[in-house]
C-alpha cells in the first residue's frame, strides 16, 4: 500500500505541469511524510517503476493511468497533502492549485488567488499555464475567464507547447471577450503562426493585435508583423508595419525604425541606427532582445557581431528555459556562420536547430534550417543531399509563404548545379530570383545570389543577363550590407571582361586582394579557382597552377569537397604533376565496374550522374563506391580524384 500512496502522490504532483517530464521530489516526499510514509515507501515505489534523478526530481511513466485508477476521494486527499507540503513562494501557485483540486466544489476566490500567484517569479511557464487555465475555470465572470485563458495560452506558448496554447485560445470563442482580451489573443495567435503557420495569417493577426493592444504589447505586435512581412519577402509591408510613431522600449523602437530605413533610400541612416541597436545589446540578457540585435547586425553588414549575439541568445534561451527562442537562436547562428563562410559551424547549428524546431513544433524555422543545410551541402555533399534539404524547405515554404527559405533553397540547388558544370541549369534557376519582376527572390537574399548567377550566366553565354545583374549588384555593394560584396563585385566584373585580358586579370587580382581583407575561405577559393581557370584558358598554365593549388587547399580546409574535386580536375588540365605519388597500381585491384565508377567520381560526377551514365541504380553506385574507398584506403572524393590523377600521370610517363 505504501508504494501505491507514493505513486499516487507523484501522479497528482504532475497536475502543476501535466506535460512536464519531472516533478519536484522534495514536494512529494514532504507530502508522503505528512501521510506517515517513510523512506521505505519511496524505495518500494522505485521498485514499482518510479524514477529518481540525481538532483532529486521524480518521473513516473504511466502516471495518467495511476491517477485515473484512484478513487476521486483518494485523489483529493493526495492533492490536499501536496498543498500542505508546498512551502515557500516558488511553490505557492502549486500549493494553491492542489488546494483547488482538493476542494469538492469550485471556489472563485481561490481562483483569483491562484491567478495572482501564477504571475509571481519562480514557477516555470508550463506551471503558470496550468495554474492560469485552472484559475480561468474557477472564474464566474466570462470576461475574467477569457483573460485568464489567453494568459494561460501565452504561457503555454512560452513553454514550447503550441498545441496546448491553441487549445486554450479555443476556449475563449464562446465567451465574447473585450477588445483588450481579443488583442491579447490575436497577439498569441500571431506569434504561434509566425513559427508554425502561414505568414499571411500571422501578419493579419499581429496587425489586429497592434490595433487592439496598448503600449509595449502594440510595439511587440508591430515588430512581429514586420517579421512576418520579412519572411513573406514583402519589403513594403515591412515598412508599413513599423510606420509612424512607435511607443515602447527605446531599443525595440530603434530596431523597427532602423530596419525600415535600411529597406528604402535611407539605408545609410538605417545602418547607423541598427549599429546603435547592436551596441546597446552589450548589456542585454533577454533572448528576444539579443535576437533582435543579431538581426540588426546582419542587415548592417556586421556578420561577426551577428554570430556573437546569436551565441549569447542561445546561451540565454537555455539558461532561462525560453524554449520558443531556442530554435530561433540556432537559426540566427547557423545563418551568421554561413554568411561568415564557416560552413562546418553552420551545419552544426542548423542540425541542432532542426531537432529543436521539431521538438518545439516550429515548422517555419524548420524550413529555414533545411535551406541552410542545403546551402552547406552544396559545398561538400552529393546532389541528392542538397535536393533532399531543398525539397524539405520548399515544401513548407510553399504552404506557408516563406519566400526567404524558398530563395535560399533555390540558391543551394543552383550552386550544386554550378559545382558539377551544369551552368545553364544554374542560370535558369537563379535568373527569375535575381532579376526584378513578380517572381523575384527575397529582397534580402537575391543580391547575395547574384555572383553565383553571373558565373552561371557567363558560362552559359548569356552575357546580357549577367551585365544587368552586375549593374544592380554594384549599387547594392556600395551600401555596405555585405563585407564580401566588394570582392565578389570585382570577380563578377572579371568574368564579364573575357574579351579584355588586361582588365580581366586586374579585376581578378583586385578581387583576391579584397577577399584577404574581408575574410571567407570559400568565396576566396572560388575566386582563385575562377582566376586559375581563366589563366589556363589564356594559355598561362604556370600562374594557373599556383592559383588552382591555392584554391584546392582552401576548399579542402573549409570542407568544400565538391568544389575541390572540380578544382583538382582543372589542375590536371594544366598538366600539374603529383608531388608525392601514392601507389597508383592499387587501382588495378578494382573490378572493371569499380574502376569505371572511380573514374566518373574523379571527374566530379555525383552518384546519380554516375548511375545514369553507367545505367545502374544510385544505390549500386553507392555500394561500389564504399567498397572502392575501403579497398584504396581513401576517405573522400577528393582523395580518390588525386589517386586517379596520379595513376594517369604515372601511365603517361
Amino acid at each position: 500500500m505504501t508504494a501505491r500512496h507514493v505513486l499516487l502522490l507523484t501522479a497528482a504532483a504532475y497536475a502543476s505541469d501535466p506535460d512536464g517530464p519531472w516533478v519536484d521530489g522534495g514536494l512529494v516526499l514532504r507530502a508522503a511524510a505528512r501521510a506517515g510514509l517513510g523512506p521505505s515507501a519511496l524505495d518500494a515505489a522505485e521498485r514499482a517503476g518510479l524514477e529518481r534523478s540525481p538532483d532529486g526530481r521524480l518521473r513516473l511513466p504511466g502516471r495518467r493511468a495511476v491517477y485515473e485508477a484512484a478513487h476521486p476521494a483518494r485523489r483529493r486527499a493526495a492533492h490536499r497533502l501536496l498543498a500542505e507540503a508546498a512551502l515557500g513562494e516558488r511553490l505557492r501557485p502549486a500549493g494553491l492549485l492542489h488546494r483547488a483540486l482538493a476542494a469538492p466544489y469550485p471556489d472563485s476566490a481561490l481562483g483569483t488567488e491562484l491567478a495572482a500567484a501564477a504571475r509571481l517569479p519562480g514557477p516555470s511557464h508550463g506551471e503558470r499555464a496550468t495554474a492560469l487555465a485552472h484559475a480561468a475555470g474557477l472564474a464566474a465572470d466570462p470576461e475574467v475567464r477569457a483573460g485568464r485563458f489567453v494568459a494561460a495560452a501565452d504561457q503555454a506558448r512560452l513553454a514550447g507547447r503550441p498545441h496546448r496554447a491553441r487549445e486554450l485560445l479555443g476556449r475563449i470563442d464562446e465567451l465574447t471577450p473585450t477588445d483588450a482580451v481579443r488583442g491579447a489573443a490575436a497577439l498569441v495567435r500571431g506569434l504561434l503562426a509566425l513559427r508554425d503557420g502561414p505568414m499571411a495569417d500571422a501578419r493579419a493577426s499581429l496587425l489586429l493585435a497592434a490595433r487592439l493592444c496598448p503600449g509595449e504589447r502594440a510595439l511587440d505586435a508591430r515588430l512581429a508583423a514586420a517579421e512576418a512581412a520579412w519572411a513573406l519577402g514583402d519589403a513594403l509591408a515591412y515598412q508599413e508595419a513599423v510606420a509612424g510613431q512607435l511607443s515602447g522600449a527605446a531599443t525595440a523602437r530603434a530596431f523597427g525604425l532602423g530596419m525600415a530605413a535600411a529597406l528604402d533610400d535611407r539605408y545609410a541612416a538605417g545602418r547607423v541606427t541598427l549599429r546603435r541597436v547592436v551596441a546597446d545589446a552589450a548589456g542585454a540578457g533577454a533572448p528576444d532582445a539579443l535576437l533582435r540585435a543579431g538581426a540588426a547586425a546582419l542587415v548592417a553588414g556586421d556578420v561577426e557581431a551577428a554570430c556573437r549575439l546569436g551565441s549569447r541568445a542561445l546561451a540565454a534561451a537555455r539558461a532561462l528555459d525560453a524554449r520558443p527562442e531556442l530554435p530561433r537562436a540556432l537559426e540566427l547562428l547557423a545563418y551568421g556562420e554561413l554568411r561568415a563562410g564557416r560552413h562546418a559551424r553552420a551545419r552544426t547549428h542548423a542540425e541542432e536547430g532542426l531537432r529543436a524546431a521539431r521538438a518545439a513544433g516550429q515548422r517555419n524555422v524548420l524550413a529555414h534550417q533545411h535551406a541552410i543545410l542545403a546551402l552547406v551541402a552544396s559545398l561538400d555533399s552529393d546532389a541528392d543531399t542538397v535536393a533532399r534539404h531543398a525539397a524539405a524547405a520548399q515544401d513548407i515554404a510553399a504552404r506557408h509563404g516563406l519566400v526567404q527559405a524558398a530563395t535560399l533553397a533555390q540558391w543551394a540547388l543552383a550552386r550544386a548545379d554550378l559545382a558539377r558544370g551544369r551552368a545553364a541549369e544554374a542560370a535558369a534557376r537563379l535568373g527569375p530570383l535575381v532579376r526584378p519582376g513578380p517572381r523575384q527572390g527575397h529582397f534580402a537574399v537575391r543580391m547575395l545570389a547574384v555572383p553565383c548567377f553571373v558565373e552561371a550566366a557567363v558560362s552559359a553565354g548569356d552575357l546580357g543577363a549577367a551585365r544587368a545583374a552586375v549593374a544592380e549588384f554594384n549599387v547594392w555593394a556600395d551600401r555596405g550590407y555585405d563585407p564580401q560584396a566588394g570582392a565578389l563585385l570585382a570577380r563578377c566584373q572579371a568574368l564579364l571582361s573575357a574579351g579584355d585580358p588586361v582588365r580581366a586579370d586586374a579585376r581578378f587580382t583586385e578581387a583576391l586582394a579584397r577577399h584577404e581583407r574581408a575574410g571567407g575561405d570559400f568565396e576566396r577559393a572560388r575566386t582563385a579557382e575562377l582566376h586559375g581557370e581563366w589563366l589556363r584558358r589564356a594559355r598561362r598554365p604556370a600562374r594557373a597552377r599556383v592559383l588552382l593549388r591555392d584554391a584546392l587547399v582552401a576548399f579542402e580546409r573549409c570542407g568544400a569537397s565538391v568544389w575541390a574535386v572540380r578544382t583538382a580536375a582543372e589542375l590536371r588540365a594544366t598538366g600539374d604533376a603529383p608531388s608525392h605519388p601514392e601507389a597508383p597500381g592499387r587501382l588495378s585491384e578494382l573490378t572493371p565496374q569499380q574502376l569505371r565508377i572511380a573514374h566518373c567520381v574523379a571527374d566530379g560526377a555525383t552518384n546519380r550522374e554516375v548511375a545514369s551514365r553507367l545505367s545502374v541504380s544510385p544505390r549500386t553506385v553507392d555500394h561500389h563506391l564504399r567498397n572502392v574507398f575501403a579497398q584504396l584506403g581513401v576517405r573522400s572524393r577528393v582523395e580518390l580524384a588525386r589517386l586517379v590523377d596520379r595513376a594517369e600521370a604515372t601511365r603517361a610517363l
